[in-house]
């Protein structure tokens, strides 16, 4: 009677030496996120983290997001290293709009078949946006789910922590009628509204990602894979100094869909939607998708990625202070009493 070789992890599509060797190569990046609250290395079951000293009274906040179907972009164009940015700036001015700075990061990436080298490169780009941020990358996953992706394809998870003293937090209780809103620029699509412009640009104009996306100097990947921006790095200084009252990160739902949820009871906003010229690249898909200007607005941020609320009488102040850590900024709209945001 023969031997018959039995089954393995391996067979059944999971390679646990590649995940290893994976893991091995993320150490480092890892490593360099540490800082004098890091408690914990890379590979202990939890990760420990100290909460900073020098905060009245410490209110931790917390988020969690994904990339969603800019990942789809990514497996296209055979390009890992941005989309793990994406994530963490997503993250981080998620937590930020509420006065928030972040302390930690954990992050989740499944995939059908693990691609060692294409881990590391997303990894990378955590551990990246993670030093841009200030803040430690504490943990995370990495699950081999075969049969469950497709080959060459993963989904991609994060998690943040931060930080606010009590009575700094934003949560629109200091928003007044008359308050100006300031917009900073994105720069792109940011995460959100893939699923629409994959399918003007795919299915409408017949492109692939390395065309040029016409009337555009930039090919299909190139714009579409713009990293979402981080506001941390312009906003800071501001938030020291007091004067914001509320901030609104533009994602999905646009503008209308996320200002008021800056604002307080019974307030609203007028925005001026010539007070910036919106982006070719949005303007390109409009057109080629023959989109109402009303759903672009919904799906897309025009080019908006984040609104600054001030007092009127601090605007100018808040702009010097943008200008100062290199930010364009300018006041597109106002708070009102009332409901909803109105574009004029």
């Amino acid at each position: 009677m023969s031997d018959v070789e039995g089954l393995s992890y391996r067979s059944a599509g999971v390679d646990l030496d590649a995940a290893d060797r994976a893991k091995g190569a993320l150490k480092e990046l890892v490593a360099r996120t540490r800082d004098e609250n890091t408690l914990s290395e890379m590979g202990l079951f939890g990760g420990l983290y100290a909460v900073p000293r020098g905060v009245g009274d410490p209110v931790l906040v917390s988020s969690a997001d994904g990339v969603g179907t800019k990942l789809k972009i990514a497996f296209l164009a055979g390009r890992h290293d941005t989309v793990g940015r994406d994530l963490v700036n997503h993250c981080v001015n998620d937590i930020l709009v509420q006065g928030a700075t972040p302390l930690f990061f954990l992050d989740y990436l499944a995939t059908g078949h693990l691609e060692e080298g294409v881990v590391t490169e997303v990894v990378k780009g955590v551990a990246q946006a993670c030093l841009e941020n200030g803040c430690a990358l504490l943990g995370g996953e990495t699950a081999e789910m075969p049969d469950f992706y497709s080959r060459g394809e993963y989904d991609l998870a994060g998690f943040i922590v931060g930080i606010v003293d009590r009575e700094d937090i934003l949560d629109g209780s200091r928003v007044r009628a008359g308050d100006v809103l300031i917009g900073l620029g994105s720069t792109g699509l940011h995460t959100n509204g893939y699923s629409l412009a994959r399918k003007i640009v795919f299915d409408v104009l017949g492109l692939h990602v390395g065309d040029l996306i016409p009337g555009l100097e930039r090919t299909v990947q190139d714009a579409l894979l713009a990293v979402h921006r981080s506001y941390l790095p312009s906003l800071r200084k501001t938030l020291v100094a007091g004067r914001v009252h509320g901030l609104a990160h533009i994602t999905g739902g646009g503008i209308p869909g996320n200002l008021p949820r800056a604002l307080g009871p019974g307030q609203g906003a007028r925005v001026h939607t010539g007070s910036w010229e919106v982006p070719p690249l949005f303007q390109a898909l409009q057109n080629a998708g023959k989109v109402a200007t009303e759903e672009m607005f919904r799906v897309f941020n025009m080019g908006v990625g984040m609104i600054v609320i001030s007092s009127r009488d601090h605007a100018d102040a808040v702009a010097n202070e943008l200008a100062a850590a290199g930010e364009r900024s300018w006041i597109l709209g106002e708070v009102v009493e009332g409901a909803g945001v109105e574009l004029v």
